[in-house]
């Protein structure tokens, strides 16, 4: 992909940036920074794009995302629709690996550390029982000032690095060699990507989002991304079922249509060749 590099701001007076986020659209769109994110979801749900990962992000979610990975954190519509009764809180840090001096990590008391910031440029996700306790260590590392706030940081890291469940996300790594002059086309791929997924989306109407012919589109779709756009979309369906999964208000096949597939049998197909489980062993493995 080719996100956009995002400039994150520091003050005087923290050695790195931290804050908590009420609105769902900071930082929507596709982007990477050489900062570490490590990100909270008190309250949000929607779909998280990180490297060449698409899945369902959901309230109580906490993120460790390495230097220079790409990621999108887009929330659902109604955060957007109906902002007065759905509302988002997010705690979000973001610190250079070397802020407390070059030789720190190196240093053999920060092993697990340095070992777990080494794990995060693939992406991690903690799940299970460390979830909210790591989340209430973000909210106050977020709140603390002076050397509290590094001490709370260490301890969060050391949390994720000691957490029984950690799910590795990307099989890609860093990129750096971003174009920012496509910031825009990929941007508005993603996005008319997902307000569309739910119905059958031509390949001329994506060409002409990015502004290209349909056989350029698909060439330049996979030297993007190393898969064709049919994989994208599908990738974007599936994790919306998950949702709709989890949630559990809906049955297979209501959720299948309201996902964007037209018959069961690619449903699931293609659940199962994303996630390694069929519908409904995934709900089971939830709600075990």
């Amino acid at each position: 992909m080719k996100p956009q590099l995002l400039k994150v701001s520091n003050d005087l007076v923290h050695s790195f940036s931290s804050r908590q986020d009420k609105v769902p659209y900071v930082n929507n769109h596709w982007h990477y920074h050489p900062e570490v994110e490590l990100i909270y979801f008190r309250q949000g749900n929607g779909t998280r794009f990180i490297g060449d990962s698409i899945q369902h992000f959901q309230s109580g979610d906490v993120y460790l995302v390495g230097s220079n990975l790409p990621h999108y954190w887009r929330f659902d519509n109604i955060y957007f629709e109906d902002e007065e009764n759905n509302h988002a809180d997010v705690s979000v840090i973001h610190f250079n690996e070397n802020f407390w001096g070059d030789s720190f990590l190196q240093l053999p008391e920060n092993t697990i550390i340095r070992n777990i910031l080494e794990k995060s440029k693939h992406g991690i996700k903690v799940n299970g029982d460390d979830q909210l306790p790591l989340g209430k260590l973000i909210e106050a590392t977020v709140k603390a000032e002076g050397p509290q706030k590094i001490m709370l940081l260490m301890e969060s890291l050391m949390r994720v690095g000691n957490a029984k469940q950690v799910e590795v996300i990307s099989s890609i790594g860093s990129r750096v060699d971003f174009a920012t002059s496509e910031n825009d086309r990929i941007n508005a791929i993603y996005n008319y990507s997902i307000a569309n997924f739910k119905r059958k989306i031509q390949i001329e109407e994506m060409a002409e989002v990015a502004n290209i012919s349909p056989n350029s589109f698909c060439r330049y779709f996979k030297s993007r991304t190393s898969k064709t756009y049919l994989q994208f979309i599908n990738e974007i369906r599936v994790g919306h079922a998950c949702k709709l999964l989890i949630e559990n208000k809906m049955n297979l096949k209501q959720i299948c249509y309201e996902s964007g597939f037209h018959n069961f049998t690619s449903f699931h197909k293609y659940f199962k060749s994303i996630t390694g489980k069929s519908p409904l062993v995934y709900q089971k493995t939830v709600f075990k």
